[in-house]
């Protein structure tokens, strides 16, 4: 029965007809559920069970339809307890957005688009939660991109009671109440039962008064009642004080009988017999068991990311030495001026004045999202945000931008975001804050992300085309920078070497300094500090050439045989030695079969609270201590 005419929550009531239709559904999405957990062999029954009915309230009559997933205007759908799966996908497939049989069957397998986990590869599914906590930052990030691009829609994301627990929802919660996100709605599944145990025996919590006090609007009602699900989301989208919240009691297995409200059953499947049983008591038959897959073409999903449509404006150029921060600032501020009907947004943490994000800020305050302290919700935010159609800048020191959100971004990258992501205070260059503000793993960091890309400007010319380079390049980018002030890279004719028609291109090396008996490869902070080096060799007879490599995870590989043709070469990095450049490179050499003198300086041991020239002396990596290291190998290598 069709049900159209109360898609996104209108004025109507559900009639007797709708409950009937929907009850109908629920019975036979469990008997998928089971069937398609027991087949498997694992998976989150439990759970499951317990949140069906409120998804398939949701999915009936939200904005949504299997024929318009790809639509600006749907509304958004979040899951953020993705362990139920099984109740996600039993939904979609009674309500036509691919074969019930065709999950049932492949449900957990390899090659399989129904993963364990929910994500966005199933026609349906907005966003991968498989990390309990982030959804909620998520669907803020949807909420928010709705107002920035104009588009008419609503978002909602159910979560578990257990959930609850987590962090980054207060942090969320409260950000939602700030930005007066009133077209959101979140439902949280109180089934009172989590992996363990008891919710309350676990991590007691008052819900209710947690959400009321960041000012949300709650509501409780029964999860099994469908007229109840449906008057409170009618009511919540209605409601424009504030976000709402509504409570929904439940019961863990509902429906089954002999494993209603055991906690074992979280994730715990039913064997063949108890899965015939549970077919029976619901009236259906145990045909399920024997299902085979169904061939089908699913809707294929379109990424709605800025890209063409930003222009990149004209490129500074920079004469005397400037931290690169203010170039990403200043190019930053230039591409929204230059592009006054692209939705950008640029997301901070309390840091826009060291970020040089406050030009920004007074350009575009409708874009200027301040999230406070609260960078797990950020990053998150920022992810759903550049999936929306909006221009996203995330903007942080780098021990929070990257050390302590990996697991956010490991969800942004696995969910295809298109994040721009910048980290200033990177490596050894963080002023006399001391070990614990010393981003030195970012290199290693972000190369487990398969879909991020890092670059690692030499000086503020490199900086500011890159940054331009990010904001016209689809997918997601980490761009690392110190604090200080670094010396312009300059050319044999004294021209700034990043300018004059040099045009940034991922994967390609500079050579800074050119020469034969040797090479030293390095990035960033170490640039202008290599280059020294090689003045000083040069002064002793030594020709050291200087390869600038400003994006370590996609090296150049012409240019780094021809610096293996000069015999020696040295990697310089204010990076963890073993886990950075040097090790890239290492590595590089050994599967091209390239055979030269290698040598990595880098950081040996986390650094002390001093000016940012002591900590690169002590850990040896001052022009110096580079200067002397190559000379002792250059000596080594001779004899």
């Amino acid at each position: 029965m069709e049900c159209t005419a109360l898609h996104g929550f209108k004025d109507a009531d559900l009639s007797q007809d709708e409950v009937c239709r929907l009850a109908m559904l629920a019975t036979e999405a469990r008997g998928d559920i089971i069937a398609m957990t027991t087949l498997a062999g694992s998976g989150h029954p439990g759970g499951s069970l317990s949140s069906i009915d409120i998804f398939l309230v949701l999915w009936s009559y939200a904005n949504v339809s299997p024929a318009g997933i790809n639509d600006p205007n749907r509304d958004r759908i979040v899951i953020s307890h993705g362990h139920t799966a099984s109740a996600v996908y039993a939904a979609l497939g009674r309500l036509g957005y691919f074969e019930p049989d065709q999950v049932i069957s492949s449900f957990r397998k390899a090659g399989s688009i129904f993963g364990g986990h929910a994500e966005p590869d199933v026609p349906g599914v907005e966003w991968a939660c498989g990390n309990l906590g982030q959804g909620l930052s998520a669907v803020c990030g949807f909420a928010l991109a709705s107002r920035l691009t104009g588009n008419d829609y609503r978002v909602y994301c159910v979560m578990g009671d257990g959930e609850q627990q987590k962090g980054q929802i207060a942090e969320a919660r409260r950000f939602a109440c700030k930005y007066r996100l009133t077209n959101l709605t979140a439902i949280v599944d109180c089934n009172g039962l989590q992996a363990m145990g008891s919710v309350d025996e676990t991590m007691p919590i008052d819900l209710q008064s947690e959400w009321r006090a960041a000012g949300w609007r709650v509501v409780e009602i029964d999860g099994h009642n469908y007229a109840m699900i449906y008057a409170a989301l009618k009511e919540a989208a209605k409601y424009n004080e504030s976000p709402t919240v509504i409570m929904a009691r439940t019961t863990m297995g509902h429906g089954v009988s002999f494993i209603e409200d055991k906690y074992e059953y979280h994730g715990k499947v039913l064997t063949i017999a108890e899965c015939e049983a549970a077919l029976q008591e619901l009236n259906l038959s145990g045909d399920r068991l024997l299902t085979r897959p169904v061939q089908q073409q699913l809707p294929s999903r379109t990424d709605q990311v800025v890209e063409s449509k930003v222009q990149p404006g004209t490129p500074r150029i920079y004469f005397d030495a400037v931290d690169c921060r203010s170039a990403f600032g200043n190019a930053l501020t230039d591409i929204a001026r230059e592009n006054p009907d692209v939705p950008m947004a640029v997301l901070d943490c309390d840091l826009s004045v060291s970020l040089k994000t406050d030009s920004f800020s007074k350009l575009r305050p409708r874009g200027f999202i301040q999230c406070g302290i609260q960078e797990h919700s950020a990053a998150s935010i920022a992810g759903a945000l550049s999936k929306s159609g909006v221009l996203s800048f995330f903007a942080e020191f780098g021990v929070f931008g990257i050390d302590e959100t990996y697991n956010q971004h490991r969800m942004n990258d696995i969910n295809g975001t298109s994040l721009k992501l910048v980290c200033t205070h990177c490596g050894l260059d963080v002023g006399e804050d001391g070990r614990t503000h010393q981003c030195i793993d970012y290199i290693s960091l972000v190369s487990n992300l398969h879909g991020f890309k890092l670059i690692v400007p030499a000086d503020a010319n490199q900086t500011d085309l890159a940054v331009r380079f990010m904001a016209t390049t689809r997918g997601n980018f980490l761009l690392a920078l110190g604090r200080s002030k670094t010396p312009i890279m300059h050319n044999e004719q004294g021209r700034p070497l990043f300018a004059d028609g040099y045009t940034y291109q991922y994967g390609r090396a500079d050579w800074i300094r050119h020469g034969n008996d040797g090479t030293i490869i390095t990035a960033g902070n170490m640039v202008a500090r290599a280059v020294e080096a090689h003045e000083l060799l040069g002064r002793e007879g030594l020709r050291i050439g200087v390869l600038n490599v400003s994006s370590p995870l996609s090296l150049d590989a012409d240019a780094i045989r021809q610096a293996s043709e000069t015999g020696l070469i040295v990697t310089c990095e204010d990076h963890n030695v073993h886990t950075g450049l040097g090790s890239l490179v290492a590595s590089h050499l050994l599967v091209k079969g390239l055979q030269c003198k290698f040598l990595m300086l880098g950081i040996t041991k986390y650094g002390v609270s001093s000016s940012p020239d002591e900590n690169y002396r002590l850990q040896g990596l001052d022009p110096e201590s580079i200067t002397n290291s190559i000379r002792v190998k250059s000596i080594s290598t001779q004899g």
